[in-house]
């Protein structure tokens, strides 16, 4: 069976590239998949050059500069990139029989964000207040996306796996930040309603009244602002018909066209540069990342609140990501199964694990969800991540592997 070992670029450089490698062979992964391109971020890294490591927006290479020449944004360059450890790490790999895999964020860029504020998500009351949200609507967001997805392809992966190719919620958050107010998840997901122009425009196209949209939003999370109580319970939509109103709830289904024609357009252009794309839908580890304990809706089943239409994706998309954050494997196994029903049995399922904290305390439990979502019909187990995991966590990979349904 096909898997992966996430890493980071900086695993690599600081323990070295064949001890790194040596290490994910043994233990039985087919393929590496690395942080090609990623995000501003603080990571205790156990076993690293250093114990807290800092990470940056940006590229680990320099893309090809007629793919960014005459687009508004292009993604910040990584210290080292001169150095092209995503080169070296392809002829490493195609050496030992290893498939490479080109980790890359796309809407999730602090840097970009700030520089650029008009591009970000605007929420009901006006505010561009999550600058490290690039708005999956907004047309020079759309050229940008496109063109990474080409920069990284062209890298010579077997496969770019997109994450944050979609909208993110409001909790996902911003550095240091303060909230006194309880907002109810209902009234968490109205805040993370973008209503640019350029969505607005395209809820109204779609015949949805997107002024009243905002209005209602707007009002609701008004009155808990304000000392309102908060709605509790889960995120669907016929709760929040009740809570927000009918307009309310159009509105969050439109943003769906709006990510099915960007992935769309991403991964036409990942097939144009001769690699396939693997689209990573966040609400898993939005669900389950604290703790490893997901609310009781399926992820395929939420995934519309960030504007995935998964029906639609798998006639678009060859490869699924499923974020199987939780430590029961009999969740696991109900979450990439009800990604096998949504996406098509013709679709690949890689089952993403975490093989220590918060989700997993042995290796019994890492072997029972490997079998599990095995059975659940994943054809590729990933484990995430290399770099963030004591070694003793790591070795439960080997075992796991092994693993039959």
């Amino acid at each position: 069976m096909d898997s992966s070992v996430y890493v980071f670029v900086e695993d690599i450089r600081g323990e070295g590239m064949d001890k790194v490698l040596d290490r994910l062979t043994a233990y039985g992964a087919g393929g590496i998949t690395v942080a090609a391109a990623y995000h501003r971020a603080r990571d205790v890294t156990p076993h690293g050059q250093t114990r807290v490591t800092l990470r940056y927006d940006g590229t680990h290479f320099h893309p090809p500069e007629e793919l960014f020449t005459e687009l508004r944004l292009a993604p910040p360059i990584q210290d080292g990139a001169a150095e092209e450890p995503l080169a070296a790490l392809r002829e490493a790999t195609a050496v030992r029989g290893l498939k490479l895999y080109g980790w890359t964020v796309f809407l999730h860029n602090t840097t970009l964000g700030l520089a650029n504020p008009d591009v970000t998500v605007r929420n009901c009351f006006g505010d561009r207040g999550s600058p490290a949200d690039l708005c999956p609507a907004h047309p020079d967001v759309r050229f940008y996306a496109e063109a990474l997805a080409r920069a990284v392809a062209r890298q010579g992966v077997d496969g770019v796996v997109a994450e944050s190719l979609h909208f993110a919620p409001f909790a996902h958050g911003y550095h240091h930040e303060r909230c006194f107010v309880p907002l109810g998840p209902m009234d968490a997901f109205l805040l993370s309603l973008c209503f640019c122009e350029y969505c607005m425009r395209r809820a109204t196209d779609l015949g949805v009244h997107a002024e009243v949209a905002r209005e209602e939003c707007a009002r609701i999370v008004g009155g808990i602002l304000d000392g309102d109580p908060p709605a509790q319970g889960e995120v669907t939509r016929a709760a929040l018909t009740a809570y927000a109103g009918p307009d309310v709830v159009a509105y969050a289904r439109a943003r769906s066209e709006t990510v099915t024609s960007l992935v769309s357009a991403v991964a036409s252009a990942v097939a144009e540069e001769g690699s396939r794309l693997v689209f990573l839908d966040a609400t898993g580890a939005h669900k389950g990342y604290s703790d490893g304990l997901p609310s009781p809706g399926l992820a395929a089943h939420d995934a519309w609140q960030l504007g995935i239409d998964l029906l639609a994706l798998g006639d678009l998309v060859p490869s699924f990501g499923v974020l199987a954050y939780a430590r029961d494997a009999a969740r696991v196994a109900d979450d990439v199964a009800a990604y096998r029903r949504s996406v098509g049995k013709d679709r690949q399922i890689r089952a993403v694990l975490r093989p220590g904290l918060p989700d997993t305390d042995s290796a019994d439990r890492l072997a029972a969800k490997v079998r599990a979502v095995r059975a659940a019909g994943a054809q590729a187990v990933d484990f995430y991540a290399y770099g963030l995991a004591p070694f003793p966590v790591l070795d439960r990979i080997p075992e796991a592997l092994a693993q039959t349904p």
